[in-house]
């Protein structure tokens, strides 16, 4: 049997890209919490793994050449498993290209909007002195609605966002499209994506992924050291 991956992890939308995919693919694992609200992101054996302080990251201990490799970033370890494991990648070389198109629009769009919307929306305002922006939440809120159009005009066509088959590209997108309330988005204008959103909650293999220590997710707005560790610190 294969040894565990170890999944350095904490309970948010970029880390349950990674837990989605392993429940996904069936890969044994063993999960070690980076708890980002007191500052595990910042010690210095994480660091090792994953030098820009943000999980998730992993070590599999039979990578290539049967050696151990440690992998941060959520997007090059989504490509990494699914290369490792011929899974949720595409088939075809038009396939994969699709899959690499989504998950980078993602990684470089939808994740970094709708993180800035959480942030000017939920959490500004509460901090200390309170940042309540209203240019900086217009501009996040907006940008994101705009997203979440091309994705909606995306699966008008599509039942998955790279096709007609699911994909680490849809695992890295859901987690940040499934808090759209938290962004003050609707659906009403998106209905591919809300039927979508309703297809991808029914896999077996999200629930278990979302569900990993669900218990430890919190609301940080009312707590000062962990909003120094999440945004003060470098």
């Amino acid at each position: 049997m294969s040894t565990p991956i170890d999944l350095y992890f904490w309970p948010t939308p970029n880390g349950w890209k990674i837990s989605i995919a392993l429940e996904e693919m069936a890969l044994p694992y063993q999960t070690h919490l980076i708890n980002i609200g007191a500052g595990d992101q910042f010690a210095p054996e994480f660091l090792k793994i994953a030098p820009n302080n943000r999980m998730p990251a992993i070590v599999d201990h039979d990578g290539p050449d049967n050696a151990p490799v440690s992998i941060f970033e959520s997007g090059a370890i989504l490509q990494y498993l699914a290369r490792k494991t011929g899974k949720f990648g595409g088939t075809t070389e038009r396939e994969q290209i699709a899959v690499s198109e989504w998950l980078m629009w993602q990684m470089g769009g939808l994740g970094p909007m709708a993180g800035q919307a959480h942030h000017f929306l939920k959490y500004a305002p509460f901090m200390e002195p309170p940042n309540d922006i209203p240019y900086a939440k217009d501009r996040y809120r907006a940008e994101t609605a705009r997203l979440y159009g091309v994705l909606d005009r995306r699966l008008a066509e599509n039942e998955y966002v790279a096709g007609d088959f699911y994909s680490i590209a849809d695992m890295s997108i859901w987690g940040w499209a499934s808090l759209w309330e938290g962004q003050q988005q609707t659906l009403d204008d998106n209905p591919n994506m809300a039927r979508w959103l309703e297809t991808m909650v029914a896999r077996p293999g999200v629930q278990a992924g979302r569900a990993l220590h669900a218990e430890k997710r919190a609301d940080f707005r009312k707590d000062k050291d962990a909003q120094d560790q999440l945004f003060k610190k470098a």
